[in-house]
């Protein structure tokens, strides 16, 4: 996978037609999240099994996808552009949260 593997146009013609096409956010998200995990474990001098680094990015990458799904159910919208629909509200809460936006 790479970052927009697919042209805004091709999305839009693969939605017309019912493939569902995967953000590349999304799914080039697991080798970050694994990366982070790797951090987290060095910053606390801690050793994950595989298992438990498995078992963390299923547990992320569902949760991700679910909440994706459920985002897009209700508007209707293409899988990519709700995702970054989505990932701009959340942006924006946190610099709300910080004080940085009013």
């Amino acid at each position: 996978m790479a970052n927009d593997p697919v042209t805004v146009e091709a999305d839009m013609v693969l939605q017309k037609q019912g493939v569902v096409v995967i953000p590349d956010i999304l799914a080039n998200a697991g080798g970050v999240m694994v990366s982070y995990f790797e951090w987290i474990q060095n910053s606390s001098n801690d050793y994950w099994s595989l298992e438990r680094v498995y078992t963390e990015l299923e547990t992320r990458i569902t949760a991700a996808f679910s909440g994706l799904l459920e985002s897009t159910e209700d508007s209707y919208v293409a899988l990519r552009s709700d995702g970054y629909r989505l990932a701009i509200d959340r942006i924006i809460k946190a610099e709300r949260a910080r004080g940085r936006l009013s």
